[in-house]
């Protein structure tokens, strides 16, 4: 098998592809030919040995990854044979080892892919998808709210203005330079706002809630701006800082870790579900080879990536 690995935490361009043996899979698992896998910002901050999120500095040397689709080529033991080529996504877990031809995972939290959903859309959905999933249905949008997304270009934040128009709310987006608000703009954003320009802050206007993963300036200018009672649903702060809100009247409701955790299968299930009907649509956004992984990090850390960051294994015709 050929897989991206990194000896030690530092740049991008440790990662490095390399020939590994081939994976076996263990009773109840199921082996998947990789056909598309999912990069993420986590993933970055690993890499870089900066942070680790909820999960604790891995093991090196190191496959990233998290989200893997494809097809099933192996089984373990007391594993029904009839997965055998079907089409599957799957969410690893922590660094588990997706940007590789070949991953493993326990068929219990394999899905597989039904007809007219493609993998690189199937991977933004069981990451970035339940995340978006979770967030929504932790924000509990009313119908006529105005809402505030942040990052709104990106993979998550085209699916947050989706989930935020569905719920007959109207959706403001934030995003940097004319491409990205444009993307923001196709996805629901009415207005779009430039966060480059200084004077974006005072077109906002009054805000029922804001759904944020940058805190810093931008959270905390749209912070300020929400009506009293209105909240701040808090999932990151990718600027690297986390402000500390504290007006009574204007409430911050923090959604990642056991709020989300708790009900992940329920998440992956409904993303896949709405990317399948079209209510709520991952966009990727961005696509390299696995062996450019290095350039996919660097193109995500410096911000010039929109929609979700894909890697494609390319695999010889049989």
């Amino acid at each position: 098998m050929h897989a991206i690995r990194h000896h030690a935490f530092g740049p991008a361009d440790l990662l490095r592809i390399e020939e590994l043996p081939d994976l076996l899979p263990a009773p109840g698992q199921l082996r998947v030919a990789v056909h598309a896998a999912g990069v993420h910002l986590l993933d970055t901050s690993i890499r870089s040995g900066e942070s680790f999120g909820a999960g604790e500095p891995p093991e090196l040397p190191v496959v990233p990854g998290r989200e893997v689709a494809g097809v099933v080529d192996r089984v373990g033991a007391d594993v029904d044979p009839s997965w055998l080529g079907r089409r599957v996504v799957a969410h690893l877990g922590f660094a588990g080892g997706g940007y590789a031809d070949q991953a493993v995972v326990d068929a219990a939290r394999a899905h597989v892919l039904p007809d007219g959903l493609d993998e690189p859309t199937a991977v933004a959905a069981i990451g970035t998808g339940r995340t978006a999933a979770g967030i929504l249905d932790l924000a509990g949008i009313a119908a006529e709210e105005r809402v505030a997304v942040t990052s709104a270009a990106g993979g998550l934040g085209v699916l947050l203005l989706q989930g935020v128009r569905n719920a007959g709310a109207s959706a403001l987006g934030v995003a940097g330079g004319p491409d990205k608000l444009a993307v923001a703009t196709k996805y629901g954003a009415d207005p779009a706002l430039d966060r480059h320009d200084p004077a974006w802050p005072a077109q906002v206007g009054e805000l029922d809630v804001v759904l944020d993963g940058v805190g810093g300036e931008v959270g905390q200018a749209l912070y300020d701006r929400l009506a009293p009672g209105g909240r701040l649903v808090r999932y990151g702060w990718a600027s690297g800082v986390q402000n500390a809100y504290d007006d009574p009247q204007r409430r911050v409701v923090d959604v990642l870790g056991p709020p989300i955790m708790s009900r992940l299968a329920e998440f992956e299930a409904d993303a896949l579900a709405a990317a399948t009907d079209g209510s709520r649509v991952p966009y990727v956004g961005a696509v390299f080879p696995l062996a450019e992984a290095a350039a996919a990090h660097r193109a995500l850390e410096a911000g010039a990536t929109v929609g979700k960051v894909v890697l494609l294994v390319d695999r010889p015709a049989r």
